[in-house]
């Protein structure tokens, strides 16, 4: 494998992700409420969509992007409600229920994946971000071959892992320290942001 080109993806991926916005939000307050696992896995949602992002510009696959195009009225929509669902159910969530879940192992971990992993799809604009970071690094498509296009796009999924494992692990240290009057407030503080940024993107749609 080509290292260059695998750490040039690992640097793209950590860039990408680094942005908290409400997916960052959902992954610090899961971690809090149910442990490091379940928010390290809401982070890996985030990171395997951007991966799927990366192939589509890295390949060039100009049919999906120009779907895109035509259809993003439609995924801002999706994703504005997502986010206000989301948003909602951290609001009037328990942190107590979730403590005790978490400690019966109730917690399902692919469904904390699942979860961001769709609502990050709904915001396939990113593909345009990926695309002039590729540009910007002159990683051009027609250039590309299969092999080199494998050694980014790893390095972004492993690149994007650091990153989540990394915020999950922090934010982890620090839970102990969190009473349930404090985690009550975060809950309420991370899901009134989420519903925010919902009806923000929603509103978006008035303004084109």
């Amino acid at each position: 494998m080509d290292i260059f080109f695998i750490t040039k993806g690992i640097v793209i991926g950590i860039l990408a992700s680094v942005p908290l916005g409400p997916v960052g939000v959902v992954c610090i307050q899961r971690t809090l409420n149910r442990g490091r696992l379940n928010g390290f896995a809401s982070g890996m949602g985030a990171a395997f969509a951007d991966t799927v992002f990366a192939i589509i510009a890295v390949l060039g696959l100009t049919f999906i992007i120009n779907f895109v195009e035509e259809h993003q009225t439609w995924f801002k929509m999706i994703g504005g409600v997502l986010l206000i669902l989301i948003g909602f159910r951290i609001f009037y969530t328990n942190p107590v229920v979730q403590i005790r879940r978490q400690r019966k192992n109730k917690n399902s971990i692919f469904e904390d994946f699942l979860s961001v992993f769709l609502l990050t799809l709904t915001n396939p604009l990113a593909v345009f971000i990926f695309i002039a970071v590729f540009a910007s690094l002159g990683i051009l498509a027609e250039e590309m071959n299969y092999f080199v296009a494998f050694c980014i796009v790893l390095g972004i999924n492993l690149g994007a892992a650091l990153y989540w494992f990394s915020l999950s692990s922090l934010i982890n240290a620090f839970r102990n320290k969190f009473r349930l009057k404090s985690l009550w407030w975060i809950n309420k503080i991370a899901g009134l942001s989420i519903i925010l940024f919902g009806i923000a993107a929603l509103i978006s749609l008035l303004f084109p």
